[in-house]
């Protein structure tokens, strides 16, 4: 259940982390009459969210009939659910210094269409978390049916990072983004690692990939399936006392590189190569007349910035851009 605990913290306050950018921009820029469309096109990201989540299960529940189909359904969306894991840590270790201007310029391109471009900008902003965190928490829960704890931890983990979100925006709460992001990111790791080795052996039984008789090791005797920590490994990263050889190759094959790849110093690069590509983030540090309404100098933020402390209203921003300004110093 920490796994899918996991899935909702992290997706959940990134989702928070948007919504709390866009809201600040609106109340700076004198726009508070656009907040409804803002929640509305949130609303409907979440409604939409919960729509394809629940259209996954049914299609494995109810429109394959043989298990065969269903095994290969798994094993696909678990490969899926792994390209989405690796795809969104590395994005927001890219791009979120740059997320909030970006943002910013997108919402005063929306603002100057109309209301349903206000709404349909925030459902696009915040649907992509939506749609990764039902697609990834599908495929950790596989193997739970009947069991409602990974649906409530998940429930809690997105509960905890509105809660967050709610604080952080709020200037209630310290919080060092930098390692959060890099703890959980390492962690999502292994959890993907662990459904890729579920997604192989899903292939297996559906008869795709073969060698499902094929152990790499078999230690039994020595975690013993049935105990609490057994259940806490297989649960969080899918690690199982007697895994096929493919599946420890799948396993060890992407955890390994995938986590060097992720907590490697990265290079800084000179202020003139930062410059973002939203019109509303400025790359020099010009008056506010210069970025547009409601956008000030509080855009920049340190690369040694990393605790959210002060300004409100730009809480959110400010948080989105101390995630990427030094994520491996953790």
């Amino acid at each position: 259940m920490f796994a899918t605990y996991l899935i909702g913290l992290r997706e959940g306050l990134e989702a928070t982390l948007v919504v709390s950018i866009l809201v600040a921009f609106l109340v700076k820029s004198q726009r508070r009459d656009r907040l409804p469309q803002v929640w509305a096109g949130v609303g409907l990201a979440v409604a939409l969210s919960v729509l394809f989540g629940w259209l996954i299960e049914y299609t494995s529940t109810s429109l394959l009939a043989r298990s065969e189909d269903r095994e290969l359904f798994e094993a696909i969306t678990s490969v899926a659910a792994v390209v989405f894991v690796t795809w969104m840590i590395f994005w927001m270790r890219k791009a979120a210094r740059t997320i909030a201007g970006e943002l910013r310029g997108k919402l005063t391109e929306a603002l100057a269409v109309g209301s349903l471009a206000v709404a349909g900008m925030a459902c696009l902003a915040v649907i992509r978390e939506g749609l990764e965190t039902a697609l990834i928490f599908y495929s950790a829960a596989q193997g739970a049916a009947g069991d409602s704890g990974p649906l409530l931890a998940l429930i809690g983990g997105i509960v905890t990072a509105v809660v967050l979100g709610v604080l952080l925006y709020a200037s209630a709460l310290k919080i060092n983004l930098s390692k959060f992001f890099t703890w959980t990111g390492a962690l999502l790791i292994l959890v993907a690692a662990g459904i890729l080795k579920y997604g192989v052996h899903d292939f297996q039984e559906a008869g795709v990939l073969p060698g499902l008789g094929n152990l790499a090791f078999d230690i039994t005797n020595v975690l013993d399936p049935t105990t609490w920590y057994a259940a806490l490994l297989a649960g969080m990263f899918n690690v199982t006392p007697a895994p096929t050889v493919l599946e420890t190759i799948a396993w060890i094959g992407y955890a390994v590189p995938v986590l060097l790849l992720f907590l490697r110093p990265t290079r800084r690069t000179p202020a003139s190569g930062a410059a973002t590509t939203g019109p509303a983030a400025p790359s020099t540090p010009a008056p506010a007349a210069a970025s547009g309404p409601g956008v000030e100098a509080s855009e920049r933020t340190s690369p040694s910035t990393t605790t959210v402390t002060e300004r409100g209203a730009d809480t959110g921003a400010e948080a989105e851009a101390e995630a990427a300004s030094a994520p491996q110093r953790a």
